[in-house]
């Protein structure tokens, strides 16, 4: 007999990575592995967290990102960035969170994955289900969003930006803690 849970694990993990970055983020490698180790558990999507200039659109495609960032930033870096913006409309900051799905082999080990991730700070876990799939969405707290520019102009100070990019590190180190202490309770 054929087991679908692992045949679909098999057929997920052996694809190519599809993400617009194209391969995974160092800070979420190990706990992924870790996951994928297990019999009853894949992962299908992983970001650590990252910080993003973009614009401010209803939807995400081609061109909305304007930079991306998957590590710690720093202030020069952000205005030099912001400079070369050449948008007329708004301009957008994102920091955010970390986020990881599981495909789980039933509802149970859901719920077990979903336990285990509140215990050690990820608030915000819930299951997704349909059918026989259940996936399990994890994702930090830590996040900040606010428009930045309006065609060219800035709408925050040099001072304000300074304090995104503390606050917006500070989030991004807090975001990885938890992936370390998930996966040293995985």
């Amino acid at each position: 007999m054929v087991d679908d849970f692992l045949k679909r694990k098999k057929d997920v993990l052996g694809k190519d990575d599809k993400s617009s970055k194209g391969d995974w983020d160092e800070m979420i490698i190990e706990l992924c592995d870790k996951i994928n180790e297990l019999n009853d558990y894949y992962t299908t999507s992983s970001c650590a967290g990252r910080i993003v200039v973009m614009k401010d659109e209803e939807k995400k495609g081609p061109g909305v990102f304007l930079w991306v960032s998957h590590d710690l930033i720093n202030f020069r870096t952000l205005k030099n960035v912001l400079r070369k913006v050449r948008y007329n409309g708004f301009v957008k900051f994102k920091q955010e969170p970390c986020i990881l799905h599981v495909a789980c082999r039933t509802l149970e080990h859901a719920q077990d994955l979903v336990d285990l991730a509140r215990e050690v700070g990820w608030k915000r876990s819930g299951i997704i289900a349909s059918r026989k799939n259940f996936v399990v969405e994890l994702m930090s707290t830590e996040k900040l969003q606010l428009l930045i520019m309006d065609s060219g102009q800035f709408l925050v100070t040099d001072e304000y930006l300074k304090l995104l990019v503390k606050k917006s590190n500070k989030n991004l180190e807090r975001t990885w803690k938890k992936i370390q202490n998930l996966q040293k309770v995985i």
